[in-house]
């Protein structure tokens, strides 16, 4: 059998591991909890952490699973938290019964679930900083200055996404959110041009919360559409039992109280019941993506591929330029490298070198790429979303390859340093021409091992909106359904970048060791 043949095989059976057996999931019993997906991380008004009891969540879906759970005779909810563009994908696997987080209807959704009655009415609303007079209202999205484009933040699969890819594509560049809030971060920080929020952020964060003073809404709302609760396409009786529910919330005024408590109800809602009437919630029938769907996205995976080769390869040497520094500089005023010990500021430089190692690997990546992102920006230091990544890569490998570079550095018999001494070399021509090029022969192994680590680190770089391949597989798998055709692709990609590398290490390693 071929290669391509095992790896798309082993890609399957992965596939049918994670998938589970099949058939439908068991329906919970009516004696425990409701379980619904969502995520706190993004924000107001969905759900938040209580700002006087971070404890406890609050938000008008967790009021609202709370008003479904006692309609439906449960005792009570149970949120689980899911990344938000994977909680359907949690609902598929039955770790949830439904998803509520502010999911718009979409055809492609309903093909696959099943979807209740729509229980709030939202439109989209273009935010953009108070001190920008560029964008007045939604048709200056099409009149960029020249030669230039709008950055656009969006949350990734929704239906501003939509929008914006589809009506002003050609003058707009898309910047891809994992939540709402680090799209207004970004606007605030003047990394983005606007961002398009559906209305109840917009109600919460700018309206009412004050939360961003610097930003403010401009021209009129646009695309109304649905929020609805899915639930999986084989629990057709739960979502008929749901509709059922909203039903009798709406009538007794109880959806809009809850909606009134959060500053959400607004002139479109009494129109929920007109919509109701037309509803089916049964999955709808569509044409099943086929494995020839996949070509269209080829480029944009192999757009997504070139990405991560380009913060791979940026990043490295950095952090080996840095680690190589930094394992000079501890082990400088050392006898390894014909020092004496030093005094008080020798002392001083090792134990500050030695404390960026160990925050840096004792911090996750993810972390570092925050501060470096988000924080930095509020110190006067903005950086791309692109070199923020390569720069915490290269922050955060340069510790590792410090260490790397160390022990190749004590793998050199001390004897050489001495002799190169005795000769008459100063300390720096004797590390350079004697100790480096024996201690770069040892510590190649282990660098293109982490070389070819970082090609799959830069996935991290997804959270702030750097679409990298990791990133355009999902991007992929969620918008074609394709996700196992998709993964492969992914994995032939990721291949494709890692084998050739490790074969050039082996070459250098035996070319290196036959010139010494």
């Amino acid at each position: 059998m071929r290669v391509w043949q095992w790896l798309w095989a082993g890609v399957a059976c992965g596939g049918l591991i994670v998938a589970g057996p099949g058939g439908p999931a068991n329906r919970a019993a009516a004696s425990e909890p409701l379980a619904w997906g969502a995520d706190r991380e993004g924000g107001g008004p969905y759900l938040y952490p209580d700002p006087r009891d971070p404890r406890q969540t609050i938000g008008f879906e967790v009021d609202l699973a709370q008003a479904l759970a006692r309609e439906l005779g449960r005792p009570g909810q149970t949120h689980v938290q899911c990344d938000w563009s994977q909680i359907l994908e949690v609902l598929s696997r039955g770790d949830v019964e439904i998803a509520l987080n502010g999911y718009e209807y979409t055809r492609s959704r309903a093909a696959r679930f099943c979807s209740s009655f729509p229980y709030y009415l939202y439109q989209l609303r273009l935010c953009v900083r108070r001190n920008d007079n560029r964008l007045t209202d939604w048709e200056r999205l099409r009149t960029p200055p020249a030669g230039q484009v709008f950055r656009v933040g969006v949350l990734e699969e929704s239906a501003a996404d939509a929008l914006i890819t589809q009506e002003f594509g050609g003058t707009c560049q898309v910047v891809r959110f994992t939540g709402s809030i680090d799209a207004l971060e970004a606007l605030k920080q003047g990394k983005i041009d606007a961002t398009v929020q559906d209305n109840p952020v917009v109600a919460h964060y700018l309206d009412q919360g004050g939360w961003y003073p610097e930003l403010e809404v401009r021209g009129e709302p646009r695309s109304e559409g649905y929020y609805v609760i899915y639930t999986r396409g084989d629990d057709l009786p739960l979502c008929r039992e749901i509709n059922s529910a909203l039903a009798r919330l709406f009538d007794s005024g109880e959806l809009q109280t809850l909606y009134e408590r959060y500053g959400l109800w607004n002139g479109a809602q009494p129109r929920l019941k007109q919509i109701w009437s037309e509803w089916d919630p049964a999955p709808r029938t569509a044409e099943l993506p086929s494995w020839r769907d996949l070509r269209r996205w080829i480029p944009k995976l192999l757009q997504a591929a070139l990405v991560t080769i380009q913060l791979a390869c940026c990043a490295m040497p950095l952090a080996m330029v840095i680690g190589l520094l930094v394992a000079l500089g501890r082990s400088w005023s050392t006898p390894l490298l014909g020092g004496d010990g030093g005094g008080w500021g020798a002392w001083l430089l090792r134990t500050a070198l030695g404390a960026y190692v160990e925050l840096v690997r004792g911090t996750p990546l993810a972390f570092q790429l925050f501060v470096i992102y988000f924080v930095l920006p509020r110190l006067g230091v903005t950086i791309s979303e692109f070199w923020s990544g390569v720069a915490a890569l290269a922050i955060n490998y340069s510790a590792y390859e410090c260490e790397i570079f160390r022990l190749g550095l004590q793998s050199v018999p001390r004897g050489q340093m001495e002799a190169a001494l005795s000769l008459g070399m100063s300390r720096p021509l004797a590390v350079r021409r004697i100790l480096l090029p024996q201690a770069i022969r040892t510590v190649i192994p282990a660098t293109a091992n982490d070389f070819i680590a970082l090609f799959k680190d830069t996935s991290v770089c997804s959270v702030i909106a750097v679409e990298e391949l990791s990133k355009q597989y999902s991007i992929v798998g969620k918008s074609s359904g394709l996700f196992l055709e998709a993964a492969a692709m992914a994995a032939v990609l990721y291949l494709a970048m890692s084998y050739p590398l490790s074969l050039a290490s082996g070459w250098l390693e035996r070319t290196l060791k036959r010139s010494a």
